[in-house]
């Protein structure tokens, strides 16, 4: 039997979909499920000043690493034995080297696992152990490095949207904006680097751009049910069309090239790394906004309401509309 065929069998595909698109959104889904429901209680613990609330927070950010890993490897398609193993590789790699350190490790132990995998009669305990060494020491070796490396690449990012936050906020918004609606995650992305300040402001700001742009300007399409599960879910709802309508993702990117430097030079809204990636997929981002800015008063909240929700609703249908009559965008183009 041939390597390949091998691999095969394994269900082992080394495929850069599979690794940065599949593993990479399987692994939002974990972040989401840990930190981000940890970051929502926390948020509402110190609103509502519970104590038990922001108990459940705390535990639920120190999953985050096992959180993301099982679901990496559930991406993978990895076995019961290879994805439970996983939750130690999880640690390992979050700890030394953040989400992508998880995303690295648990890739490596988890196809190691695979490989090996009811290959022997003490499968029980082959598979778990060349899971967690291969996976672990992936981690120990690379995950220093690439924590220093995403960790002074979200610092430049921050340094270079204060020193020039017209520009920048452009610049981050169409970018972070656009992988929202791309399938990767935004929200791991502004995690990994550590999105904060007023570039996590821009950054939220072409996020909810493309959210309520998209269920604003598709609503004669797809009516109440498209403009909530666009609106308060993902507009990733819209790739298929994107693919084959390229044009229709235009008004709602041009709408993040101006809301970005408004979040960044006129309201200065600023906002954690867990909440920059998220735009209004369950009011993550404003309430990200609120969490960063305690002290933000009537300017934040001018922002949150005219950044987050007025402005892309306004300026996308606008744009969409000018785009229906000159025939850029056809009935049905937007289409859930």
């Amino acid at each position: 039997m041939s390597v390949k065929t091998f691999l095969e069998k394994k269900n082992v595909k080394i495929s850069a979909k599979v690794y940065f698109i599949d593993a990479l959104g399987s692994m939002a889904l974990g972040l989401f499920a840990s930190l981000l429901i940890g970051t929502i209680f926390n948020t509402l613990g110190d609103k509502l000043g519970s104590e038990v609330l922001l108990e459940i927070a705390d535990y639920c950010k120190k999953a985050a690493g096992p959180a993301m890993a099982v679901a990496i490897a559930y991406a993978l398609k990895a076995p019961a034995l290879v994805l439970f193993s996983c939750v130690a590789v999880g640690v390992a790699g979050n700890l030394l080297g953040g989400p992508v350190g998880v995303l690295v490790a648990t890739i490596v132990g988890a196809e190691f696992g695979k490989v090996v995998s009811k290959e022997t009669k003490v499968d029980i305990i082959v598979a778990p152990t060349v899971t967690i060494v291969c996976g672990v020491l992936t981690a120990m070796l690379v995950g220093p490095y690439i924590n220093a490396f995403m960790t002074a690449f979200g610092e430049f990012i921050v340094t270079t949207t204060n020193l020039h936050p017209f520009v920048m906020g452009i610049i981050v918004s169409v970018c972070i904006g656009m992988a929202l609606t791309l399938p990767i995650s935004s929200a791991a992305i502004c995690i990994a680097i550590g999105l904060s300040g007023i570039a996590g402001g821009a950054a939220t700001a072409g996020c909810c751009a493309q959210m309520v742009g998209f269920a604003v300007m598709s609503f004669k399409e797809n009516s109440w049910g498209g403009l909530i599960s666009q609106g308060i879910g993902t507009s990733m709802l819209q790739m298929p069309n994107i693919i084959k309508h390229p044009l229709v993702w235009l008004p709602p990117t041009l709408t993040s090239a101006i809301t970005g430097p408004l979040a960044t030079c006129v309201f200065h809204l600023e906002n954690v790394p867990i909440g920059s990636g998220m735009g209004t997929c369950g009011l993550v981002g404003p309430l990200g906004i609120i969490s960063a800015m305690p002290d933000g008063g009537a300017n934040m909240w001018w922002g949150i309401l005219l950044v987050c929700f007025v402005l892309p609703a306004v300026l996308t249908s606008l744009i969409g509309l000018l785009f229906r009559k000159l025939n850029w965008i056809k009935e049905g183009d937007l289409t859930l």
